[in-house]
Formats: structure tokens, C-alpha cells, sequence
């Protein structure tokens, strides 16, 4: 089998799973997440674009319903053994093949959670759902009982973190000797995401975000390239995958000289992150770190042009997003405990001067500081 972590630890997480799914009083959890099964069982797909579920008891048992295109895909790099398939037809209803399978499991009837909350669930699949099992079983909404579990990550998963977290340094380094008056995106584009792939890392979960100019202020990827003038601004996040985990930076390089706004704003950036690293450690929340850096933006007048989150939790995550359900967002309770990997950006787009500026980086929390996870410094990058 294709699998990425020994069957212990497999083992390992499934126990804590069904530990919880008896707190909470569940017979049995479907999960839609393709996290979630690839975490639980290794399970490695992009398969979950159509119906498919893992159902999980509170004594452990698993069944994997999908389609036969993702058959030998389960076989080949999972631990699942019992595998369902529903057939591609016209007028196909998979949530009637469901309810069948949890009949066969003894479910009916039961209390069952559901990631609702998930890509790999869309609003068909939703109401499909609920049409069958409604009137047959308790459902609950338990979209973030696995996403909980994989906060903390083992001593097996950092590796991989601190792997990927290697590979987007790579991934910095050779954007950094393509970018130039003159360059076009393209050249960088391809000279980072190459260098992921050649130290056998992975497609990452979205794609990396590059835009100069004026698309310097965006948060998004967007379609076309352009070529850098003599004097520009350049917007990079990126992120190095191994085994689908995940590690992000983000910087804004200033081609020519900078402006004074640019320095202004990098200096905003640069205090805030090394002010959230007194807070990025077990003791605080993940809403102290974004009331430390709405505290810093404001006092420096940029609430305007500031966002209203500074970072997430990352881990091993499928198209089409990167970001774990955590966020560093205002009044998030979520405590923040050792063996974390914690992407931290700061975002600033000044749309009145024409501005941007961004920094960020991915840490590892630990029982004290935080430890940043890049061999790169902080400095405003120039070329």
C-alpha cells in the first residue's frame, strides 16, 4: 500500500476519533472531507469532486462508499478494507445507496454526525442526504470533530510539515533569481512551483498567488501574466506540500527602489508578526493573536487597509484551499497548544497610494516560543 504513516498510527487516530464520537454520543460519523479520510485512513484522491463517504462506527468498523474510477485508488493507499460502490447512471441518487449501506450496518435509527461543513459536500449532496436519512436517523452536524483531532500534529506529520516548509524555501529561493525588471511572472511561476516538485513535494491545495502592479494587492490568484517593470511591487504566497502537508509564506518584493509607503508599511508588518510571536504559544487563543495584530495596524491608522484574519492552522489539506478551519480571526476561543504548524501573514493593501505589502511565515508551536519553520529572515526583500 501507498501509505504515508505506519498502521499504528493509523490505529492511533482512529481510537481517538471513536473516543470522541462517544462524548458526543455518536453511533456513527460520515465524512466528507477528503482531510479527514486521508488523515483517518490514508485514503489519497481527488475523487471527492463526486459523492462519496466514509462511514465510521463508535467501535471502529469503517466502509468507504464511492464510485469504481476510486476503487483501486482506496485499495492501493488506504487502510480501508470494505469498500461500497454506487453506480454512475442517469437519475443516480448515491443517498439512496447510503441509507442502504447504513441499513446493512445496523445504523437506521442511530445518531450520526455529518461533515456538512466540507468541499467534498455540495448542496445537492446535502439535501440528497437529508431527504434519505432524515426520517430514518438522528443526524447531527460534526464538521469539525475530525478537523479538532488534527490541530495537534504528531511527531511523524511535523516531519512532513518541516519537509514542506523546506521546499517553499526552495520554492523562495528560485523565484528570488528570476525576479527582475523585465521578468514576467511566468518565469517565476514556474521556477517556484518546479523547484516543489523537484524536491518531491506536491501540487499544493490552491494555487500560489503571484501578482505586480496593480494585481500586487490582490489575495487571490488570477489568470494572466504580466512582465515586471523597472519600477514595481511583486505579491508572492506560496506553499511547499509533502504528502499534502502543508507550509506557507508570503512576501511582497520590491523591484527598484522602495517608496517610502512601501517601508512604511513593511515596518508595520514586521513589528506585528514579532509582536505575535509573544502570543503564538500554549497560554493564549487564536483571537489574541488577531487582537495583537488589529491592535499594532491600527495604532499605525491602517485598519482600512488591513484584513479582518492574520492566518489559520495548516496541515494536510486538498484542493481547492490550503487553510484549515482555525483562523487567527476576532474572538476565536480556539487555544493554541504545543505542535501546531500555524501559518501567521500579515496582509496590507493600499488602495489609495496604490501599495502593497505582505509578510508571512509558517511556525511550529512549541510548550514555549514558537519556532519560525523558514531559514529565511524577515527583511523586505529588493531586487
Amino acid at each position: 500500500m501507498g501509505l504515508h504513516f505506519t498502521t499504528a498510527e493509523y490505529a492511533d487516530r482512529l481510537s481517538r476519533l471513536t473516543a470522541r464520537m462517544k462524548e458526543d454520543k455518536l453511533d456513527a460519523l460520515l465524512l466528507f472531507a477528503q482531510e479527514s479520510m486521508y488523515w483517518l485512513t490514508g485514503y489519497d484522491t481527488f475523487g471527492y469532486c463526486f459523492f462519496q463517504t466514509l462511514v465510521v462506527k463508535a467501535d471502529g468498523t469503517m466502509t468507504l462508499l464511492t464510485r469504481s474510477a476510486d476503487l483501486r485508488q482506496a485499495r492501493h493507499t488506504s487502510v480501508i478494507e470494505n469498500i461500497s460502490i454506487w453506480v454512475d447512471r442517469v437519475n443516480a441518487d448515491p443517498a439512496v445507496d447510503l441509507r442502504n449501506l447504513l441499513s446493512d450496518m445496523d445504523l437506521l435509527g442511530c445518531r450520526i454526525g455529518i461533515e456538512y461543513d466540507t468541499h467534498g459536500m455540495t448542496g445537492r449532496a446535502a439535501r440528497l442526504i437529508d431527504n434519505q436519512l432524515m426520517t430514518f436517523c438522528q443526524l447531527i452536524d460534526a464538521s469539525y470533530l475530525v478537523s479538532q483531532l488534527r490541530l495537534v500534529k504528531s511527531p511523524a506529520e511535523i516531519a512532513h510539515v518541516e519537509r514542506a516548509a523546506e521546499l517553499a524555501d526552495d520554492a523562495y529561493d528560485a523565484g528570488l533569481e528570476q525576479i527582475r525588471a523585465g521578468a514576467s511572472e511566468a518565469d517565476i511561476l514556474a521556477a517556484m512551483q518546479g523547484a516543489v516538485f523537484l524536491g518531491g513535494g506536491d501540487y499544493p491545495a490552491n494555487e500560489f498567488i503571484i501578482g505586480s502592479g496593480a494585481d500586487a494587492l490582490l489575495c487571490r490568484y488570477k489568470a494572466g501574466r504580466r512582465t515586471l517593470d523597472v519600477q514595481d511591487q511583486l505579491t508572492l504566497e506560496w506553499a511547499g506540500a509533502s504528502a499534502h502537508y502543508h507550509a506557507a509564506m508570503m512576501r511582497t518584493v520590491v523591484i527598484g527602489a522602495p517608496t517610502p509607503r512601501h517601508v512604511e508599511l513593511y515596518e508595520a508588518c514586521r513589528e506585528t508578526i514579532q509582536a505575535i510571536e509573544a502570543v503564538l504559544r500554549p497560554g493564549h487563543t487564536f483571537g489574541d493573536v488577531f487582537d495583537v495584530h488589529a491592535r499594532i495596524m491600527d495604532e499605525r491608522d491602517l485598519a482600512r487597509h488591513r484584513l479582518n484574519a492574520c492566518g489559520y492552522s495548516l496541515g494536510a489539506r486538498f484542493s481547492p484551499s490550503w487553510m484549515e478551519h482555525q483562523m487567527f480571526h476576532a474572538g476565536n476561543p480556539q487555544p493554541i497548544e504545543a505542535d501546531m504548524s500555524l501559518f501567521v501573514h500579515m496582509i496590507i493593501m493600499d488602495s489609495d497610494t496604490g501599495t502593497a505589502m505582505t509578510l508571512g511565515q509558517t511556525y511550529l508551536t512549541t510548550a514555549d516560543a514558537p519556532r519560525s519553520l523558514s531559514r529565511h529572515s524577515l527583511e523586505l526583500p529588493v531586487r
